[in-house]
């Protein structure tokens, strides 16, 4: 049968639990609304997926004892009834390692679906796009995320293994995760554009408002409004958004209510959003919570998205980042010579080649530039190893933090990084202002952050409600 479902979720966090990684994701829907917009009169056959994100927990043992059947058709694929109660218990099972209060089963399960509905349809169509991630680049993220667990991938693969986790599910959870911010990006990202003239503008509010700058700790409850919601529709969402309201004027738990009633992507977090800065935030949201109290909560908001019911749980002073101090930045004017290992040239080989140049610079018998047109393998060899000025962070470690510690003229010893062996020498040093830069980076980023999450509620709505969805009765 062919029913409407209204609560996305995706949670989202990278952790490591008994050392192990599980297959989570979140979105953030408070920041993505924006003002309603008058809705149309057909009802609409869904709600909008969450951003994707990674993170992973190990699979839950009680999955294992599910009589498998199809319990959601989308599209052209199938979630299991084993699919869903294994993501059932990921949840139940993290929501009770951080102490939260449960929502009712059908309230969760309810959440969980919808999570799992909107995640499949993203990913149908990030291959219908023909988005595709190779072994090559999956496995430097899996190393990555090994590493940032200061473990190697062995040690996470025995890890996962003994906790009844198959390495080879964990690498396709990865795999898709990729997937869906390539399609992101292309669909989303590629498409934002901001002016000068807005960061202008936003720059000029920026300092007219500097005086009191302030961060909050917030958290929210949604009640969602399909696309093109009709009256009827749209009239009862606002009556549960009024009896959430109600409730939680009486003194209910606001985290237990938001499990139970919201249709954010934090919901299962209690609804909470963590601190933010309001300019971030949608102004409709922002100009309430400034009226607000720690521990107070909005009335009911309505927006494009739904209602929504924002608690300011704390706030705080932010530091003034933007003050009119300098930001002097090093810039450093090195050259170098490059030569790579390949199959015809070993690394001693490299090396006994790089000292014999090394030796002619140092005795004036050569300069660096000729040395350098004459062996280097690298794009700059015609310029004389010329690299230009070098911003911090511009070279990999490898490279810059040696180059940093040579004096102007001074040529270095052989330096490995992945490119290769190399000379490096240091042509000049200068220290450069860059505070107007900054500012107007940040500023531009604040600018693209606020499109983007608008524009990224608008598209996955798109993508959700023309998904084909049917719900097996024998669940």
């Amino acid at each position: 049968m062919r029913t409407t479902r209204l609560s996305p979720l995706r949670p989202h966090q990278i952790k490591l639990a008994a050392v192990l990684l599980c297959a989570l994701a979140t979105g953030d829907v408070l920041a993505q609304a924006k003002p309603a917009a008058p809705a149309a009169a057909a009802p609409s056959t869904g709600a909008p997926a969450a951003k994707p994100g990674t993170g992973f927990l190990p699979p839950a043992s009680s999955s294992a004892h599910v009589i498998d059947s199809v319990y959601v058709i989308v599209n052209d694929e199938v979630i299991t009834k084993r699919e869903v109660e294994q993501r059932m218990a990921e949840i139940t099972q993290r929501l009770k390692a951080q102490g939260a209060q449960m929502p009712a089963e059908e309230d969760l399960r309810r959440q969980v679906v919808e999570a799992m509905i909107t995640e499949r349809a993203q990913l149908q169509l990030a291959k219908e796009m023909g988005v595709r991630v190779d072994d090559t680049t999956l496995d430097r993220a899996i190393g990555r995320i090994a590493e940032n667990q200061k473990m190697t991938v062995q040690d996470m693969r025995n890890a996962m293994e003994k906790d009844g986790l198959a390495f080879s599910q964990f690498r396709e959870q990865i795999r898709n995760e990729i997937m869906m911010q390539r399609l992101i990006e292309h669909e989303v990202d590629s498409k934002i554009q901001v002016t000068d003239a807005e960061i202008d503008t936003y720059m000029a509010a920026e300092k007219a408002a500097a005086a009191d700058r302030v961060e909050m700790d917030i958290s929210q409850i949604l009640v969602r409004i399909p696309e093109n919601a009709s009256p009827e529709q749209i009239a009862a969402r606002k009556a549960r958004a009024d009896e959430v309201a109600r409730q939680l004027r009486t003194g209910a738990d606001f985290a237990k209510i938001a499990a139970t009633y919201s249709d954010s992507p934090d919901a299962l977090k209690g609804g909470s959003v963590g601190w933010r800065d309001p300019d971030r935030l949608p102004p409709i949201f922002a100009s309430e919570l400034h009226k607000l109290k720690p521990g107070q909560v909005t009335p009911v908001i309505r927006t494009n998205v739904g209602f929504h019911i924002i608690k300011l749980v704390d706030q705080r002073k932010l530091a003034d980042a933007q003050k009119a101090d300098q930001a002097v930045v090093q810039q450093t004017h090195a050259r170098h010579i490059l030569l790579k290992i390949t199959p015809t040239q070993s690394e001693d080989d490299a090396r006994k080649k790089l000292a014999e140049i090394k030796q002619k610079i140092d005795s004036k018998q050569a300069t660096f530039e000729d040395m350098a047109r004459q062996f280097s393998n690298d794009g700059s060899a015609s310029k004389g190893g010329d690299l230009g000025w070098l911003f911090p962070g511009d070279a990999m470690p490898e490279f810059e933090n040696p180059m940093n510690a040579l004096k102007p003229g001074e040529v270095s010893d052989i330096i490995k990084t992945p490119l290769g062996l190399h000379l490096v020498q240091v042509i000049e040093r200068k220290a450069e202002d860059v505070s107007k830069e900054k500012e107007r980076s940040a500023a531009r980023q604040v600018l693209t952050d606020r499109k983007r999450q608008e524009a990224l509620e608008d598209w996955s709505r798109q993508v959700r409600d023309r998904a084909y969805v049917e719900f097996r009765e024998d669940k």
